[in-house]
């Protein structure tokens, strides 16, 4: 049975025809080997938790004397590379999307973790939460550090701080399903599996197809090998999550085909995706000096979100109007002929990848403001 959510089917099927089913039926499909870990782990405490993951993660499953079995099945399969996996792939699509700077953070912020919102169904995990609303900035700075540590230069190894926090999204991510799953406000036959096998491709989507399409719309587009490597870095940052290797994009037409069934078998967002939209946007305006200032900074975030999105999307989620949405494609060819003269050259390639990479430093040690993302599954749902 495929949960009520998945909307659109036969219209959708028109074009895709039976993976538009294949597709609905990972909506009902978790993440087997993390949701193992989860059960197994449920009578410990934080802190044995907590050991016996960073002793796997820092030294390797093989120096954690009492790992469950689950955990030791987790960690056979996370240590075992795809064939598929090309490193040094992976490092040049981090590096170009962190080359990006200040461009990339707008998308990030305004494009792909807004359209991961949208989803009626797929952001109740995190609505039911209530960190997003309760403390944006901080989930934004956590979300930054992420895909900082998964884009910087080796951060996918096995060693890596981007495969660390990644393995630990993945065991936050399956004690969330866990609880979810067992509380009764969860609705089964409406949303599917709690962060389900869909969702989670969407959002390996998220930090890969909408960064890319973002950066080209604001006038900063990646070359087609760099995009294509940024593509290949997500694709394995996907298998490290969880994601199942079906629903692992190996190209960016491969990621539109998806994209698109995704978003043809979705409804239009809903309070839950406006609440956390409004959350998001309002955290742009955290630093200004006063109230006027903050106005301007709100209505600027709002006006890039929705020429990012979309009108159709930016008025499902109630976003206002504003002239930046007319502005934003005037000066595009201009931030277009800049970024096309900086790539030509080795010493501009240089420069935008040294500026880039101390903007994603600043961006995350402000917004930790020297609390550190230690991602850990959580005890609870609500916010503390």
């Amino acid at each position: 049975m495929v949960p009520r959510r998945f909307t659109h089917v036969e219209e959708t099927r028109e074009r895709f025809g039976d993976r538009t089913d294949r597709l609905g039926a990972y909506l009902r499909v978790g993440d087997p080997l993390a949701d193992a870990v989860a059960d197994a782990m449920a009578a410990m405490s934080h802190a044995d938790r907590a050991r016996m993951i960073d002793t796997a993660l820092d030294r390797g499953i093989e120096a954690v004397n009492d790992a469950p079995p689950a955990l030791v099945a987790l960690f056979a399969s996370l240590d075992r590379v795809p064939f598929w996996v090309d490193f040094d792939r992976a490092d040049r699509g981090g590096s170009a999307f962190l080359a990006s700077g200040w461009f990339g953070g707008i998308v990030l912020a305004l494009e792909s973790l807004i359209l991961g919102y949208c989803s009626p169904a797929g952001n109740k995990p995190l609505a039911f939460s209530g960190r997003l609303k309760e403390n944006a900035p901080r989930r934004l700075a956590e979300t930054s550090r992420f895909v900082q540590a998964v884009s910087l230069p080796g951060g996918m190894r096995r060693f890596g701080d981007g495969f660390k926090i990644t393995v630990k999204v993945r065991l936050m991510h399956a004690q969330i399903r866990r609880m979810l799953s067992a509380s009764p406000e969860w609705e089964h036959d409406e949303w599917g599996v709690p962060i389900n096998q869909a969702d989670m491709a969407g959002t390996a989507l998220l930090f890969s197809l909408l960064v890319i399409d973002g950066l080209a719309k604001l006038g900063v587009a990646l070359a087609d090998d760099d995009a294509e490597d940024l593509m290949h870095l997500w694709r394995y940052a996907g298998h490290v999550i969880g994601v199942h290797q079906d629903l692992l994009c190996a190209s960016r037409a491969e990621g539109a085909v998806l994209w698109d069934v995704l978003g043809s078998t979705q409804d239009v967002p809903d309070g839950d995706a406006r609440d956390l939209a409004a959350a998001l946007i309002d955290t742009t305006g955290a630093k200004a000096q006063n109230l006027e200032e903050k106005a301007r900074f709100v209505a600027f975030a709002y006006g890039v979100s929705r020429y990012l999105i979309g009108d159709r999307l930016a008025d499902g989620l109630a976003f206002p109007r504003s002239g930046w949405k007319l502005v934003l494609p005037a000066v595009r060819p201009a931030i277009r002929a800049v970024h096309g003269v900086a790539q030509k050259t080795m010493l501009g390639r240089k420069l935008a990848s040294k500026l880039g990479m101390r903007h994603w430093s600043v961006v995350v040690e402000t917004g930790l403001a020297g609390m550190p993302a230690t991602f850990p599954m959580p005890e609870t749902l609500a916010a503390e």
